[in-house]
């Protein structure tokens, strides 16, 4: 791209837009092709690295740059040029041609695709699934998504809304109520599961990685579970056979506590930590210390590790061996 400005002609080149809608005026940065997103992931910190011209325009392409009279409108009177910049740097849509989106969308897609092989196992074998594997079970749940999104379009238009015509058909919407209680339930309760429509260049892969993570985890296209962390904890002797002061919820792989398994952490401080280990590798205790290297599910990490820390006033301690434990397969 060419950048014209009326006086000293300037012309830039490998220029990436990014633009935002401000108090109905439209804005403009140039910046510098792939140093946006480095910028925006922390990556770049120097702002001259980013931007090829310190200045907003209202037509990058014509060389408009905007009036200070709209921008302290739009931004405030009193606003630094400099902070308006850093906020359409930050908060603006970035502009890229076709070719660079597909680019970037296959780039993201397959460090997703990465990351959700490497974290996911066969729950019966305790072997990581091929890269391949994890795409065409992910690709699946994407055509589902698109498939009931478009079922829903055509079940809102079919129904005009539906809300207006029960309130006014009275034993109509009785029925309808029934009707999907008896023939939609089981369809409802899978569409309050984690779904899966694709991925997305405006989030981080691994945000988008925990998604997909968890919609396969919830529909199982094939068998899944998370990969289990392998932790060596540590205590006190003394202070491992002492009760719990309370008991806590016991975290599932997805972090979210179960009340109902309050009472199953009662006991021990030892036992309670046992409690959250799933399968114990080693354990031994001596003279002043007891350990434990064991596996544990990666939603309850942080919950062991806050009890420990809090249970035994700093004198415990979880040490991560292994991130997640798997099986090499074939």
């Amino acid at each position: 791209m060419v950048i014209n400005q009326p006086s000293n002609q300037i012309r830039l080149t490998n220029v990436s837009l990014v633009r935002m809608k401000k108090g109905k005026k439209r804005y403009e940065i140039a910046c510098y092709k792939n140093k946006v997103l480095e910028w925006r992931s922390g990556v770049e910190k120097d702002l001259d690295n980013v931007l090829q011209i310190p200045a907003v325009f209202i037509s990058v392409s014509k060389g408009q740059t905007a009036p200070t009279q709209d921008l302290a409108k739009s931004f405030g009177p009193k606003t630094p040029l400099n902070d308006i910049i850093l906020e359409i740097l930050n908060k603006g849509e970035l502009q890229v041609g076709e070719k660079e989106r597909h680019a970037q969308l296959d780039r993201v897609h397959h460090e997703v695709i990465d990351i959700v092989a490497g974290k996911l196992v066969d729950p019966r074998t305790k072997r990581v699934y091929t890269t391949g594997m994890i795409e065409k079970a992910l690709a699946e749940l994407s055509t589902q998504g698109a498939q009931q999104a478009q079922g829903h379009g055509q079940h809102d238009a079919k129904n005009g809304g539906g809300a207006p015509s029960n309130e006014a058909g009275g034993g109509g919407g009785g029925s309808h109520t029934e009707e999907d209680n008896n023939g939609h339930g089981k369809g409802k309760a899978r569409e309050s599961l984690p779904s899966w429509t694709g991925v997305v260049t405006t989030r981080s892969a691994k945000s988008q990685a925990l998604d997909a993570m968890k919609a396969l985890i919830a529909h199982q296209p094939i068998p899944v579970a998370r990969a289990r962390m392998r932790l060596k904890i540590t205590c006190p002797t003394n202070i491992a056979k002492q009760a719990a002061k309370k008991p806590a919820p016991k975290a599932h792989a997805d972090g979210e506590h179960d009340e109902d398994e309050e009472e199953k952490g009662r006991g021990t401080i030892k036992d309670r930590i046992l409690g959250y280990v799933e399968q114990i590798e080693h354990q031994d205790t001596s003279m002043d210390e007891w350990e434990v290297v064991g596996f544990v599910e990666p939603g309850a990490f942080r919950v062991l590790s806050d009890f420990v820390g809090g249970e035994t006033k700093g004198k415990g301690r979880v040490e991560v061996l292994d991130m997640a434990v798997v099986h090499e397969g074939e």
